[in-house]
């Protein structure tokens, strides 16, 4: 959760004077990193 934070903030604080397309692209990958970090914190929770 730090890391999608940390991302967040320098995306738009810091990265987006340069480029805006890139803070995009950093707070997309910031949204999709915790659903993709649950499953694969469960991905043998069945077996």
């Amino acid at each position: 959760m730090g890391v999608c934070l940390v991302l967040i903030v320098l995306a738009w604080n810091v990265v987006r004077l340069w480029s805006t397309t890139a803070a995009v692209v950093m707070s997309v990958v910031a949204a999709v990193l915790p659903p993709i970090a649950a499953v694969v914190a469960n991905w043998g929770e069945d077996h």
